[in-house]
């Protein structure tokens, strides 16, 4: 009889043994599954474009002169710079969004056939730069088309393109990151919708690069882009977004 006690303790250890393993699984099983869920996730882009009229313009021209001596060269450009002055008066230019620069004055060296400064100076260059900041783009969009009429009387005038740009980025921005990411929600419904999945809560949100472009450009950066040469653009806003699927 003693020998035979043994047994049914055995039997009852297996027995708990058993069943702990087959808890274990289950908790390690349903463990997994509640993770790999919790990790399940939709990544989806969401794009937002609008058309913006420029609001504010940069213009910058300027005149030189090249003269033998510094006397003369300022003289002339003195002159130049009086003749563009009376001009821009006469289109109704405020002193208050023209900037002048100083002087800027360099000589011109004379050099051998060997391509070696002899020591001697050939002639003097000046240069006077302006630039003309406004709000009223048409207007200076019009006059540095027409202020080469000036070439006609003497002035040797340098004009370079205008730079037009659009003051209110930073609200736009705000606005256009918000239609992005309701666009990639849809995006992300749609898909839910042809898969048979649910979208749940919003993980993650990225927003990418603006990409301010000329007006139906294709243009893109990977470091953005900012175009100044066209009055009429387009800004593009693209967000990534994570959403969790249920």
């Amino acid at each position: 009889m003693k020998d035979s006690q043994p047994f049914p303790q055995l039997l009852a250890g297996l027995t708990i043994l058993s069943l702990s393993l087959v808890i274990s699984s289950w908790i390690a099983t349903t463990g997994l599954k509640t993770i790999r869920r919790a990790d399940d996730v939709l990544v989806v882009t969401g794009s937002a474009k609008q058309p913006i009229t420029s609001d504010y313009i940069i213009w910058r021209f300027s005149v030189s002169t090249q003269q033998q001596d510094p006397q003369s060269a300022y003289q002339d450009l003195m002159r130049q710079t009086a003749i563009l002055r009376a001009y821009l008066k006469t289109q109704q230019v405020p002193d208050e969004v023209i900037t002048v620069s100083a002087i800027e004055s360099y000589s011109i060296p004379e050099v051998d056939y060997n391509g070696r400064e002899t020591g001697e100076i050939l002639a003097y260059r000046l240069t006077q730069r302006f630039e003309i900041r406004s709000s009223d783009v048409d207007k200076y969009t019009d006059l540095s088309q027409t202020s080469s009429e000036l070439l006609a009387q003497g002035i040797n005038l340098y004009s370079e393109s205008p730079q037009y740009l659009y003051t209110q980025l930073d609200q736009l921005r705000v606005e256009m990151v918000a239609e992005a990411t309701k666009d990639a929600k849809a995006r992300a419904e749609a898909i839910a919708e042809s898969t048979g999945i649910e979208v749940g809560s919003l993980r993650a949100a990225r927003t990418g690069v603006f990409q301010i472009t000329s007006r139906n450009s294709t243009d893109v950066s990977d470091y953005g882009i900012y175009d100044t040469s066209s009055v009429e653009k387009d800004i593009t806003a693209v967000v990534s977004v994570t959403l969790a699927i249920k």
